[in-house]
C-alpha cells in the first residue's frame, strides 16, 4: 500500500536539492534531534539523531554575508554554538529560539564597541532563530519565493512544512552549530 507521507516526501525531493531523509523505522513523532549544522556557505541545515543525519534543507540566511554578527541591524546570520532556548507562534508560523547572544558573541561586541571597531551606542540585537516564511503571504506560491533566497534579517528561514518537521524534532536544548 502506498504511504502517502512517503509520495509526500517524494515531491519535496523534486522541489529541493537537499532533502530530508525519511527512515522507515523510525517516524516524525519518534525523531529527537541531537544536534543541528548549518553551513552558511552552502545554505545547508543538517539535522542528526545521533550520529545518523535525519534531515537537511536549504535554508535562507540573512543577506548581510560571512563572519560573526557584529551588531543589531547587520542583516548577519551569526556563527557559533547556540541552542534552541524555545519553541513560539510566530508571524514565521513556528519560530525556534536561539540562544544568541552567547557569553562569546557577547565579549566578541563588547571588545568591538571598546576599540571603536563599533559605535559606543551599537546594540548587540537579538530575536535569532529558525522559522517559516511570513504567514501574511495568501498564496502558497508566494511563500514559495523565499526559497533559495537570503532575505531574513539573521535568522534561519526554511519552508513551513520543513520548520513543522524540526519544531516536531528539535526539543529546547537542541544544538545547533553555524559555521560560515
Amino acid at each position: 500500500m502506498l504511504n502517502p507521507l512517503r509520495m509526500l516526501a517524494g515531491a519535496c525531493t523534486l522541489m529541493t536539492s537537499l532533502t530530508a531523509t525519511a527512515d522507515a523505522t523510525h517516524g516524525a513523532s519518534t525523531r529527537t534531534l541531537t544536534r543541528m549544522h548549518l553551513s552558511k556557505s552552502t545554505h545547508a541545515l543538517t539535522l542528526y539523531e545521533g550520529d545518523a543525519v535525519v534531515g537537511s534543507f536549504r535554508a535562507s540566511l540573512g543577506p548581510g554575508g560571512p563572519g560573526h554578527k557584529k551588531q543589531e541591524g547587520d542583516n548577519v546570520t551569526p556563527v557559533g554554538h547556540y541552542q534552541v532556548v524555545s519553541h513560539q507562534a510566530s508571524q514565521y508560523r513556528v519560530f525556534l529560539r536561539l540562544d544568541y547572544p552567547n557569553t562569546a558573541d557577547r565579549a566578541r561586541f563588547e571588545t568591538a564597541k571598546a576599540t571603536g571597531a563599533l559605535p559606543k551606542n551599537a546594540h548587540i540585537g537579538g530575536d535569532i532563530g529558525i522559522h517559516g516564511t511570513p504567514q501574511s503571504h495568501e498564496y502558497d506560491a508566494e511563500r514559495a519565493s523565499f526559497w533559495g533566497v537570503d532575505w531574513t534579517a539573521g535568522c534561519i528561514g526554511v519552508q513551513d512544512d520543513e520548520i513543522d518537521r524540526i519544531a516536531a524534532w528539535a526539543k529546547d536544548g537542541t544544538i545547533i552549530d553555524i559555521e560560515d
